[in-house]
């Protein structure tokens, strides 16, 4: 036969494809591999929040990091093990923004989150190192500065003083222009207060600030780190936050 034959299904598909990439949908429908992560989530606790639901004690005075969480992905490779030894060089600030509450001077902390959400962010070449991922974080942490941002607008820890969900919302969105997510420790049955516990701010892959999502099935954003439970939820618009301060010392 001298006729060309009718393109296959594949091969139309490849010529559609081809021709959508000339346009918006190919950066879009195809700049991020199915299962690739889009937002990484910046989480921070409160110590005294986060030691009164796992029982140990600590002196902290200030926000320090719990994780750095893509939105998707889980021990996305567990034979990629944690080596403290290949950032000996940030260690000094990761035992002071990024301790282990329980375990102190512990890896432990470091070792786990590594394995469980590290080895996530790692498929983005910006992160496809321990250094690099770890360094990111600490560079987050700083660069949006919680513990000054709640400080300048007058949200400090109180044992006379309660806030709204709303004051300390609207302090954050203020400054950062997109809205983070506040997470509370819910009071027992016939309490009147939620306790601030840890708040999360999203970023894009290109680190740029954006909304995180309020919605609970974001599956990281309640994980507590031994307990494997969290008593952690979005806090209610309706009650008073309590922000506890550090206990005085005898």
């Amino acid at each position: 036969m001298n006729g060309l034959a009718p393109p296959s299904g594949r091969m139309r598909f490849i010529a559609v494809a081809v021709v959508l990439c000339a346009g918006y949908f190919c950066s879009s429908a195809f700049a991020h591999p199915r299962g690739e992560w889009t937002k990484l989530i910046l989480t921070q606790h409160w110590p005294q929040t986060f030691c009164s639901m796992e029982q140990c004690k600590t002196n902290f005075s200030y926000w320090t990091l719990h994780g750095l969480w893509p939105n998707t992905g889980i021990r996305c490779n567990t034979s990629w093990h944690f080596n403290a030894t290949l950032i000996e060089d940030i260690l000094p600030e990761m035992e002071k923004f990024w301790p282990d509450l329980i375990v102190p001077s512990s890896p432990e902390f470091w070792k786990y989150e590594w394995k469980k959400h590290g080895t996530c962010a790692a498929k983005a070449e910006s992160l496809n190192s321990e250094h690099k991922y770890f360094s990111k974080a600490l560079e987050l942490y700083h660069k949006y500065d919680l513990n000054s941002l709640l400080k300048n607008n007058n949200i400090v820890p109180s044992e006379e003083h309660y806030y709204t969900l709303d004051d300390v919302e609207t302090a954050l969105i203020n400054f950062y222009k997109v809205k983070p997510k506040i997470q509370c420790v819910h009071p027992g049955k016939g309490g009147q207060v939620q306790t601030l516990g840890q708040i999360e701010i999203c970023v894009d892959r290109d680190f740029q600030l954006i909304n995180c999502e309020k919605s609970t099935d974001e599956i990281w954003s309640n994980e507590i780190l031994i307990s494997g439970k969290s008593d952690l939820s979005v806090c209610d618009q309706s009650m008073q936050i309590y922000y506890p301060p550090v206990p005085s010392r005898s």
